[in-house]
């Protein structure tokens, strides 16, 4: 019988995993995509359900591994109507422009689409079922099982197949609106047009955060530019609007900066080279990788590894001194100079040495985390996972212009919690109350906005996959209470669990973050993707029959 493989969940990920299978060839399989929107393609980080159109993606077409077009090439065949509608301007795209969130969802359900399309045409069989939310999996002697239900029908439909790939996408709380006035998310944003002209606490300073503060600011007033400069003017009845970002730093992500691709190999902190470290079995394993980084890092910036002190520091020592300087300077003032500097490097494709370094060294560093103790594992994410995220975290200029415009207006500011505070979410008035430093100020309104959270098994939304145990947490002996994501191999297959190996792989991006910590975004859903899109195409290609000698072919 002809293999089966079901995709639950259509977003980037399985998109990508889908051009992984599709280009090893023909495939021999029956493919069937679950997606519980009305539209594939796209997941809710770029649908127009969850996203203002004012929320700008931090990722350009450079970066974008493409599919069957590059993103500047499907933005430059659109007809000047449709640019204007997703907001954009022709004479402004380039290769390295950030685009509205909702326009790369556009990008990527055009992708999805033509793909499904020219698979169909080379006779692969695939049935794309969209408004179809899968409510269980459950492993049979047969394959997976799927139950599904198409809402707001309460009737399910169940089929097994021999191959699942769970590609569920961000997961956030069930509730947005938990009590009044306080948000776990800011997902939907449409929520968030509907909240009064008051005092708002936002927890958060990173994009999350700016997009949230932005559609906020949006209802209440609007963005304008005057003489090139970009102003924010408020409503007339928003007179009591105002917006406090905070988060334990106090600061601002910086602007996005200039490198170039393809990146250039490491010298010294190399994938060998941490390979060989952990083969090793170091009980010393994160300095030892820090060290690798230190010293790729002085060789590559002599001056500013000499600023930063890097030639005898300790992991933790780097760790303060990089955010050292900005910590102490008014957050809005290093926004500003930021900016400056990174336009000018766009506009002179200059690059900042040290910065380009590190997010080269990220994904390098990243693979040593699921062999960290306890004690390693926390001050990975202490000391070294804040330098890595604030450096591939920039944002679009865009972005810091408005928060920049935002606090000129007096609507916005940046406060550090650090970790001497109380936030108190069950105010009998609504709202929020925050205690810093002997002081308490009460919020109307407070939304939670620090992004997607690393989650673990309990939370994963297949009940019958738990009970069997076939998906658990990956538990460290020294710390069983720290989440480290479900446990996966290489090739996301369930580690130890009682069914045939290939049979279910699990791309559900909270669940792996306590072990690919920076596991978000496009490139990730590319490279992860890829991975178990390739795999299935060894799968299938190895359980084709062999014809045998002296037989006709079929």
């Amino acid at each position: 019988m002809t293999p089966s493989i079901a995709f639950v969940g259509a977003g980037p990920t399985t998109l990508y995993a889908l051009h992984a299978l599709l280009s090893e060839g023909r495939v021999a399989a029956r493919i069937t995509v679950f997606e519980a929107r009305a539209s594939a393609g796209s997941g809710s980080p770029y649908s127009p359900e969850w996203n203002d159109r004012a929320m700008l993606s931090n990722i350009a077409s450079l970066e974008i591994p493409p599919l069957t077009e590059t993103l500047a090439d499907w933005l430059g065949a659109l007809p000047d109507a449709e640019l204007k509608a997703l907001d954009l301007d022709r004479a402004t795209l380039d290769e390295r422009t950030f685009v509205p969130r909702i326009a790369l969802g556009r990008y990527f359900e055009s992708q999805f689409a033509t793909m499904v399309e020219q698979a169909r045409a080379a006779g692969v069989a695939i049935d794309i079922r969209t408004g179809c939310r899968v409510v269980d999996a459950a492993n049979r002697p047969d394959g997976v099982e799927l139950t599904w239900s198409f809402p707001p029908s309460r009737r399910t439909t169940k089929a097994v197949f021999d191959h699942v790939v769970l590609a569920t996408g961000h997961q956030w709380p069930s509730r947005q609106h938990v009590r009044p006035g306080y948000f776990l998310s800011p997902w939907p944003a449409s929520v968030l047009a509907a909240l009064p002209a008051t005092e708002v606490g936002i927890r958060g300073s990173s994009l999350t955060a700016i997009d949230t503060a932005v559609a906020l600011a949006g209802s209440h007033g609007a963005f304008v530019r005057h003489d090139g400069r970009l102003a924010y003017e408020p409503a007339p009845d928003a007179e009591t609007f105002r917006i406090t970002m905070m988060s334990r730093k106090g600061l601002l992500p910086e602007a996005d900066f200039y490198f170039p691709l393809p990146h250039a190999p490491l010298a010294i902190c190399t994938p060998e080279a941490v390979a060989a470290l952990i083969d090793q079995r170091r009980p010393d394993l994160l300095d030892a990788v820090f060290d690798l980084f230190r010293r790729e890092l002085i060789a590559i910036d002599p001056d500013y590894a000499a600023e930063a002190g890097l030639a005898d520091a300790t992991l933790e020592a780097f760790g303060e001194a990089y955010f050292a300087k900005r910590a102490a300077t008014d957050p809005f003032v290093w926004a500003a100079a930021n900016l400056e500097e990174a336009r000018a490097n766009h506009a002179a494709e200059v690059t900042v040495a040290w910065r380009d370094a590190i997010l080269r060294m990220h994904e390098v560093v990243a693979v040593i985390v699921p062999h960290l103790d306890a004690e390693q594992f926390d001050r990975f994410n202490r000391a070294l996972k804040p330098v890595i995220v604030d450096v591939y975290a920039g944002v679009p200029h865009k972005s810091i212009e408005r928060m920049l415009a935002l606090h000129a207006a007096g609507k916005l500011q940046v406060t550090a919690l650090g970790d001497d505070h109380s936030i108190d979410t069950h105010c009998p008035e609504g709202g929020t109350t925050v205690t810093l430093g002997g002081t308490t100020r009460h919020f109307p309104v407070f939304i939670e906005a620090t992004g997607q959270r690393a989650l673990s098994a309990i939370q994963f939304p297949f009940l019958s996959l738990l009970e069997q145990g076939i998906v658990r947490d990956e538990v460290a002996n020294d710390a069983p209470d720290v989440v480290r994501g479900i446990a996966v191999d290489d090739l996301f297959r369930p580690v130890d669990a009682p069914l045939p190996m290939d049979r279910l792989f699990c791309l559900s991006l909270p669940f792996l973050m306590g072990r690919h910590p920076f596991a978000q975004g496009i490139t990730s859903s590319h490279e992860m993707g890829g991975i178990v899109g390739r795999r299935l195409a060894f799968v299938l290609d190895t359980a084709k029959p062999v014809r045998q000698p002296g037989t006709a072919a079929a």
